[in-house]
């Protein structure tokens, strides 16, 4: 369904591939999704196609490409992991491509939301409290988000997390509730990537989705917009 386009970086003028997918139907807002350490990968692209068929504009910025233009997979090689959380922690675990993600929100008509996996949910953790241009976020098992609770997200957002995700602790999920008391944090029965192939939990990425698109549709992400 969709198609990769090039945005830029305010920053620098940096070009970066974004994968876009058109809404099929009314026109409810624009979507950007942050993609975790393994790019934009073919799971990923289906999301925004699904997206778009919910009726959101989507835009998947490929927030690696400084460091490898066009990379999407996912894979079990353990050097190959280490090189892409690596990256992740040389961009801060997200701060370093905020540039990127609001280049992709300055490019889409408001209503714009956001949501994020993994690194990708970190990234738009981040992005609630410093973009600019938002009006909603749905953050899924962000991992350092717990090392972030100094940033305060200035749109509505909730958290999606797994009550068996090794990665993300209860211990995490009570600092996030205590820094964050009004903070809606969804626990749902299942591990760590619940909505992607390889931790895929039916249930729980059917009701997270389901909350993610109430949250949407109660910020302004509701039919009668324009056509794409």
């Amino acid at each position: 369904m969709g198609g990769t386009v090039q945005l830029h970086s305010a920053k620098d003028g940096f070009a970066f591939d974004t994968y876009r997918a058109a809404p099929t139907d009314a026109r409810r807002g624009g979507l950007v999704i942050c993609h975790a350490i393994w790019g934009v990968t073919p799971h990923l692209r289906e999301l925004a196609d699904s997206f778009a068929e919910d009726g959101y504009e989507v835009l998947v910025p490929s927030l690696f490409d400084r460091f490898q233009r066009g990379f999407a997979e996912r894979d079990t090689d353990p050097a190959l992991f280490q090189r892409q959380n690596g990256f992740a922690e040389s961009v801060g675990w997200g701060v370093g491509v905020l540039d990127a993600v609001q280049a992709a929100i300055d490019a889409l008509r408001p209503p714009v939301f956001a949501i994020g996996f993994c690194f990708g949910g970190t990234v738009a953790w981040l992005a609630a409290a410093r973009c600019s241009g938002l009006s909603a976020v749905a953050a899924y098992y962000g991992g350092q988000i717990k090392d972030c609770l100094a940033d305060t997200p200035t749109v509505p957002t909730i958290l999606h997390l797994g009550k068996a995700d090794e990665l993300i602790p209860p211990d995490d999920v009570e600092r996030i509730r205590t820094a964050h008391p009004d903070l809606p944090v969804y626990m749902y029965e299942a591990g760590h990537a619940f909505v992607a192939p390889n931790g895929f939990h039916a249930d729980s990425a059917r009701l997270s989705r389901l909350r993610t698109l109430a949250l949407f549709a109660r910020h302004g992400g509701g039919r009668g917009g324009e056509e794409a």
